[in-house]
C-alpha cells in the first residue's frame, strides 16, 4: 500500500501555532463512519454524542520536561537534550544536539550543576544514550522537572505562555515526550457532563514517544516499523470497559495513544490488564477489537497516526472529511481542532479499506 495514498495539501497557516484560551472552543468535525456524513460542531457538544452507559477512555500520561539545555564540562559548549524514555538498566534515550561534537563519555551539566548527562553511546540519527545522576535529593525525575522545559513539535514555533496547556486536566503520571493531543481540548466541565449522563470514565497510560508523531519515509505502509511505547492499562479501566461491552454499549477513546494502548491489551475474551511496551501498528486491514468511536486531532500527510485513523474510518472518508476541513479553514495538528469518527453501532471493518486498500496490520 503506497504512502503517497495518505497525503493531503495541508497550508501552513492552517498549523495552528497556540491553543484557544478556552479548551472547549475547539471545533469538532463530527463523522458518521456508517451513513458517511460530515457534521460541523463545537467541542464542548461532545458530550452530547456519547449515551449513558457508553465507555470513554482516557490517556492520563502526563509530558515530562525533557528538554534540557546545558554545557559540555570542560569546554563548555552548549548541548541541547531531548530525552525520551528510560531503559531497564537506567539509562535515558535522548535525542542530543550538536550530535557530532558529542563523544562517549562527554558530560554535560544542566542548571548550576544539579543534574550531570554522561554520554554512554552514540547510537546514530542524533540519537543517543545517557545516565544521568542528579546531586538533589529528590531524584532524577524531580531533578528534570525543576530543570527541563515542556517539548513542543517543531511544526510550533511560537513560545508557550502557560506549559499546562501542553498537558490535559487530567494528566498523572510524568512519562511522555508529547502531549495525548486529543484530550486537550477536554475541561473539567466537559468531564463533569460525561459523568452527569451516566457516561463511564477510564484511563489508560501510554508514554507518547516523538517517533508517533514523524512521517512516514518508507515508500510502503507496510515497511514502517513503529518503536516501543509504554503502556498500562489497569484492572478498573478493564472492568469499565467489558461491562459497557457486556450491554452493547459503545467504547470512545480519546486519541490515537487511547486506540494503541486498548488494542494492545485486548484479548479474545474482552479486555484484560496490561502493562509493558507495545510495538503495535496499525493500518488498513487491522480489524478493532475495542475501539468503537475515536476522538483525535487532525494529523500530518503520511504519517502513522493519519494511517492509523484510515484503518479505522476508511481512507477515503478520513480524506474526504480532512478536504473539508481545510476547505473551512479548521486548525491543525496539536493545538488544533479535533475529529469525531463514530460507528452508532459499533466499529465494523470499514468497505473503502477492504475494497481499495486491502492490507494487513502488524501484530506488533
Amino acid at each position: 500500500m503506497r504512502v503517497d495514498l495518505f497525503d493531503y495539501r495541508l497550508p501552513e497557516e492552517l498549523i495552528a501555532q497556540r491553543p484557544l484560551e478556552d479548551r472547549g472552543a475547539s471545533r469538532m468535525l463530527v463523522v458518521d463512519c456508517e451513513s458517511g456524513s460530515i457534521e460541523h460542531r463545537l467541542f464542548r457538544e461532545f458530550s452530547t454524542l456519547v449515551e449513558e452507559g457508553d465507555c470513554v477512555v482516557f490517556n492520563e500520561s502526563r509530558v515530562r520536561r525533557a528538554r534540557l539545555r546545558g554545557l559540555k564540562e570542560g569546554s563548555g559548549g552548549r548541548v541541547e537534550v531531548l530525552l525520551l524514555r528510560t531503559r531497564e538498566d537506567g539509562t535515558w534515550e535522548a535525542l542530543a544536539r550538536p550530535f557530532r561534537r558529542l563523544r562517549e563519555r562527554t558530560r554535560i551539566s544542566f542548571g548550576s550543576g544539579e543534574l550531570v548527562a554522561e554520554v554512554v553511546e552514540r547510537v546514530g540519527e542524533g540519537l543517543v544514550l545517557l545516565r544521568l545522576e542528579t546531586v538533589l535529593p529528590c531524584g532524577v525525575e524531580e531533578a528534570v522537572e525543576r530543570l527541563g522545559e515542556v517539548p513542543l513539535p517543531p511544526y510550533i514555533r511560537e513560545r508557550l505562555e502557560d506549559p499546562e496547556r501542553y498537558q490535559t486536566v487530567y494528566a498523572r503520571r510524568v512519562g511522555s515526550a508529547a502531549a495525548p493531543t486529543a484530550g486537550l481540548h477536554f475541561t473539567p466541565a466537559v468531564l463533569e457532563s460525561l459523568r452527569s449522563r451516566g457516561v463511564r470514565l477510564a484511563f489508560c497510560r501510554l508514554d507518547v514517544s516523538l517517533d508517533t508523531f514523524r512521517p512516514l519515509t518508507c515508500a510502503e505502509v507496510e515497511e514502517h516499523r513503529m518503536h516501543s511505547e509504554y503502556v498500562e492499562v489497569g484492572e478498573e479501566a478493564c472492568r469499565e470497559i467489558n461491562a459497557a461491552r457486556k450491554e452493547g454499549r459503545k467504547v470512545v477513546a480519546v486519541g490515537t495513544t487511547v486506540a494503541r494502548a486498548l488494542e494492545s491489551a485486548a484479548s479474545p475474551g474482552g479486555m484484560r490488564p496490561f502493562r509493558g511496551q507495545t510495538e503495535l501498528y496499525i493500518y488498513p486491514g487491522y480489524r478493532f477489537r475495542v475501539v468503537d468511536c475515536l476522538l483525535t486531532n487532525f494529523h500530518l500527510p503520511r504519517s502513522s497516526l493519519l494511517v492509523m485513523v484510515s484503518a479505522f474510518a476508511g481512507r477515503e472518508l478520513v480524506l474526504e472529511a480532512y478536504r473539508r476541513a481545510v476547505e473551512r479553514r479548521y486548525r491543525f495538528l496539536s493545538f488544533g481542532d479535533v475529529c469525531y469518527f463514530h460507528y452508532p453501532h459499533g466499529w465494523r471493518p470499514p468497505g473503502q479499506v477492504r475494497e481499495s486498500c486491502g492490507g494487513s496490520a502488524a501484530p506488533g
